[in-house]
């Protein structure tokens, strides 16, 4: 079907700049940079780069929620129960066998063992130990799979939080989600496939980096929604504008695009641009639905905390996680946190103080969000993934005068990170950390978990690969080993 309008003008007043430049339905200004895309090499320049593929994995999983705890989550204080730490408390730590780096450093210097400030209690038939900081997660560890003692490659959180959503702790590698999105595509092809939320306080370290498509094509990277209002700015049709003058203003828009490529052979990004507008104005009138919270039921906002100050913003993010699963997303990105400050998990000084306040905003909501997908059907298709960028150390912080408010130092050693939904199976475990948390027995590399989230979604990660700059690319890098023991 031919995309020139009936009547194609023969001259225009304006050049094709100035009508970009111009152009009054605001679409101009919209923040899509996010998706405006280089076209897929492998498919036909007709194709949406996000059209939907067959995975290489049979897999129940069709989607992804990526809860990411921004800060460095105590394990300690979470998911990894050391009673031994007690037995030194007060004191020096033996030093494990096999350790390196800062953590090992430090364990050479004098400082001090500090066990869990919080009980810990076994739950469920699987008898999972979960700090008393947690009591509605702790609901469902029989639903959940964890890993113990994985290993990031850099102890400090720009290089790790990169590491943990990129595969790389260097900026310029695709996100997770990025990888997910080329490997699949997407179901719904007016709503990105690849959304996300972050804390309503600030964004990550790193920012956009995070969800960033590094040098896959841009069409792959992640869109972020606002978490209340607009789900995006200037994404609103100007009002007076009908969508009917929009849409033929469109059709100019992709004629003179289209009169453009024909002048600049090899241009594919034009074609790419073309369909990040078109995806714009389908976006219009779906996204506004999907973060309008208006036909949930007092119940369900309720259950995820909306009604309470400390739960209100976290809730808010997983519902709408909930919903864009829904409406056939397949990645979203929740970030709680804002970069490294109050309201993050980098608790240097006071966890007694701060830790139950970040524990509190979160525990609830993810439960809801577990508890919600269930009862909807939808916890089968979705592989739910909770992280952090590092575990905290064993022993309080180092600092030159005692801290009247101690707190836990970085650990790259012994991050603790937990699955559920699709085909995950349920009150599993890999890995484990040593008696006091140090670091893990036998370690697992953070490229090994990234395999299992991919083949938990029907992909292979030896076989998703991408060309650039003469090497095929993976999101694992030289190849990850998958979990098997996790998987059902």
């Amino acid at each position: 079907m031919s995309t020139k309008p009936r009547k194609a003008p023969v001259r225009l007043s304006k050049s094709r700049r100035d009508f970009l430049c111009s152009a009054w339905n605001g679409i101009g200004s919209l923040a899509l940079l996010d998706i405006l895309a280089d076209e897929l090499e492998a498919g036909p320049p007709a194709l949406s780069p996000l059209a939907p593929r067959e995975p290489h994995l049979r897999r129940k999983a069709k989607h992804c929620i990526f809860l990411f705890m921004g800060g460095g989550v105590s394990h300690i204080e979470s998911f990894d129960y050391k009673p031994a730490l007690r037995k030194y408390a007060g004191e020096r730590l033996p030093r494990p066998e096999g350790l390196s780096g800062e953590v090992a450093t430090a364990l050479d210097a004098p400082h001090t063992a500090m066990p869990s400030l919080w009980d810990f209690k076994q739950y469920g038939e699987s008898g999972r130990h979960v700090c008393s900081l947690f009591p509605h997660l702790a609901q469902h560890v029989d639903e959940m799979a964890f890993a113990y003692g994985i290993r990031l490659d850099n102890n400090n959180h720009g290089p790790a939080t990169l590491h943990l959503n990129t595969g790389s702790q260097f900026p310029g590698s695709p996100s997770v989600g990025s990888w997910i999105g080329y490997g699949l595509g997407t179901p719904n092809q007016d709503l990105p496939g690849y959304v996300v939320i972050q804390d309503p306080r600030g964004g990550p370290v790193n920012g956009s980096a995070v969800w960033g498509n590094g040098y896959l094509p841009a069409s792959y990277q992640g869109v972020r929604f606002r978490s209340s209002g607009p789900p995006i700015l200037d994404l609103e049709r100007p009002a007076g504008l009908s969508r009917e003058q929009q849409r033929r203003e469109f059709d100019l828009l992709k004629w003179l695009n289209t009169k453009h490529g024909e002048q600049q052979p090899g241009a594919s990004e034009l074609e790419a641009r073309i369909n990040a507008y078109e995806l714009a104005f389908r976006m219009q009138t779906a996204a506004p639905e999907v973060v309008g919270l208006g036909r949930e039921s007092e119940a369900t906002k309720k259950l995820y905390g909306l009604d309470n100050p400390d739960t209100a913003g976290f809730g808010r993010q997983c519902l709408l996680a909930r919903r864009l699963v829904e409406q056939g997303v397949r990645y979203t990105l929740l970030i709680h946190g804002e970069r490294i400050g109050q309201s993050s998990w980098d608790h240097h000084t006071d966890v007694k103080g701060r830790m139950p306040q970040n524990a509190v905003e979160v525990d609830k909501p993810v439960s809801a969000l577990l508890a919600d997908l269930k009862s909807r059907g939808l916890l089968e298709e979705t592989l739910v993934v909770w992280a952090s960028e590092m575990g905290r150390t064993p022993y309080v912080q180092q600092n030159d005068t005692p801290d009247p408010k101690p707190g836990r130092d970085h650990n790259q050693n012994a991050l603790v990170m937990w699955m559920a939904g699709g085909d995950v199976k349920g009150g599993s475990s890999v890995g484990a950390t040593d008696e006091f948390g140090i670091g893990g027995i036998n370690p697992i590399p953070l490229h090994d978990v990234h395999a299992t989230i991919l083949d938990l979604l029907g992909l292979d990660d030896k076989r998703l690969t991408y060309l650039h700059q003469g090497r095929y690319r993976k999101l694992t890098d030289i190849g990850g080993h998958v979990l098997g023991e996790l998987i059902a």
